[in-house]
């Protein structure tokens, strides 16, 4: 399994980038976001991969981060939902917004994404709530103690998005650590998208 490319990046197109790795071009299919954030062709870049391997096809797909990259793989566990449709979803809304919209069974945001009707993006919210279901434990959740008890009432912003960042895989238990500096009364995407970034530089 590749885990991941470094090298430099010798062609892009609409959803995939190339990138040179000790003199072989590894094609990656990637998303309108992380080719936001990759460098311009002739220059170095790192992505996070995976490796889908079909009957007719091996593709391989990168990501800029582990949060998208994790997404993208609860995504294409879903049925119905390929490779083709996850970077359409990932190209349209980042994880966090993935995470709040399942999480608040909000399927118009999802058929924002080229290829999500109003089914499938159903479908998407009823399986990742399911697997939510999976990874949420019963019981209070020990939270930071500069978390007030307000924050973590049911409307509470921190409370949103443990439920969105269960979306995402991760237990509420593995998160709250890192939410001990994150101001509760930011905006829920906002504290998702702290929380990630404090999560992937441990």
């Amino acid at each position: 399994m590749i885990y991941s490319l470094n090298g430099t990046i010798i062609h892009t197109e609409p959803n995939a980038v190339v990138i040179e790795c000790g003199g072989v071009g590894y094609k990656c299919l990637t998303t309108m976001n992380t080719m936001r954030q990759l460098p311009r062709t002739g220059e170095q870049a790192m992505v996070y991969t995976h490796m889908i391997v079909r009957e007719d096809a091996v593709e391989l797909c990168g990501f800029a981060d582990t949060s998208e990259l994790n997404c993208f793989k609860l995504l294409t566990t879903i049925s119905g939902v390929g490779a083709k449709v996850a970077i359409a979803l990932l190209s349209e809304l980042t994880p966090e917004q993935i995470a709040l919209a399942v999480s608040s069974g909000d399927s118009k945001t999802l058929t924002k994404a080229s290829g999500v009707g109003n089914k499938l993006a159903q479908r998407i919210i009823l399986e990742l709530k399911d697997k939510v279901k999976n990874i949420t434990p019963t019981g209070t959740v020990n939270m930071p103690s500069n978390v007030s008890a307000a924050a973590v009432s049911a409307e509470g912003n921190i409370s949103k998005a443990l439920g969105a960042l269960a979306v995402l895989g991760y237990a509420p238990d593995e998160v709250t650590p890192f939410m001990g500096n994150i101001d509760p009364n930011l905006p829920v995407e906002r504290i998702i998208g702290e929380t990630l970034k404090a999560i992937g530089k441990k």
